[in-house]
């Protein structure tokens, strides 16, 4: 059985540590600021799109809101004071399923009888119209026209709000897209080929010398006896693998808080028990790629279920995977 990389380096763990928060940190004075930016840019357009449906609030029917489903968060962060999600069901009176859809997948439940669905959405289209912040939508109630630069400050704003509210996914996601880009170029200068995104090619039909990024992987649930896909951010086959050999796996983290990763670090020990299910009696190579703030209690928990890792401020540490 091949030996540990990190998770039995206890002596460094600490420094590594260290490191890798200043490391995070950097990068976020650097870079998080431009990220989030860019999407509040973006979601600024989709705010103005998605007020223009509704007249700029002056017109809110619930017909509108059932053909654009997707609009519901927009709509929750332009009242005062913005509405949570719960907050809106329990104001509204409304099925918490119909609003949880419409926010998570943009869609109304699709088998809401259209008489209900029109008498809930009623309910949420007269709460919208009745908590309109008038601070931002300074044209309600006036009967001059509305400019496009009202418009457009009305959509910052609310798109500042709608950001702040998924400003740690959004960090997190650029994160991880840097650290993929970090991987590609060191598999990239080592002789790797990455395999197109539609290859076809399943993780154990992958050639020698290829990798993938965010692969489905089927694994088996705790019960046994239902298979499911799971995404893995890297999975990797060394130049020197055997046909049909089972690849590497990598999950790319990061972290800008200590809490948040003690939180979270269940989500890795359960793939790792999903994977040894459905390869049993195989052996596993299921790892981290860190950057951020993963202190030792994290590590050791890792360790403990057979997880080790690669610290992004030593990615030549990828080299001792065989790769």
């Amino acid at each position: 059985m091949k030996m540990p990389v990190n998770a039995d380096k206890i002596g460094r763990w600490k420094i590594d540590v260290a490191t890798s928060v200043d490391m995070y940190n950097q990068w976020f004075m650097d870079f998080a600021p431009v990220a989030f930016r860019n999407t509040r840019i973006k979601t600024t357009q989709d705010v103005e799109a998605a007020l223009q449906t509704t007249s700029y609030l002056t017109d809110i029917r619930p017909e509108t809101i059932i053909n654009n489903p997707h609009i519901i968060p927009t709509l929750r962060m332009s009242t005062c004071p913005p509405i949570a999600v719960d907050r809106l069901i329990g104001l509204a009176g409304v099925n918490p399923s119909m609003i949880k859809s419409m926010e998570a997948y943009g869609r109304i439940p699709p088998r809401m009888p259209r008489v209900m669905l029109e008498t809930e959405i009623a309910k949420v289209a007269y709460i919208i119209q009745k908590m309109a912040d008038p601070d931002i939508f300074v044209w309600l109630g006036r009967s001059t026209p509305i400019t496009q630069q009202e418009i457009h400050r009305a959509a910052t704003i609310v798109a500042d709000r709608l950001c702040g509210s998924v400003a740690n996914p959004i960090i997190r996601n650029a994160q991880e897209q840097r650290q993929l880009a970090a991987m590609k170029a060191w598999l990239d200068a080592r002789g790797y080929t990455q395999l197109p995104p539609k290859s076809g090619i399943n993780f154990d039909a992958m050639p020698a010398g290829t990798y993938s990024f965010r692969m489905n992987v089927p694994v088996l649930l705790e019960t046994g006896d239902r298979e499911i896909n799971i995404p893995i951010d890297a999975v990797i086959q060394p130049l020197n693998a055997q046909p049909k050999s089972i690849p590497l796996f990598f999950e790319a983290k990061s972290a800008g808080d200590f809490t948040n990763t003690n939180k979270r670090r269940k989500e890795e020990a359960v793939k790792m028990s999903q994977l040894r299910r459905k390869f049993a009696g195989q052996q596993i190579s299921f790892n981290l790629f860190l950057c951020g703030y993963f202190d030792c209690g994290y590590l050791g928990y890792e360790a403990a279920e057979g997880i080790d890792w690669v610290w992004e401020h030593r990615i030549d540490d990828l080299a001792e995977f065989g790769l």
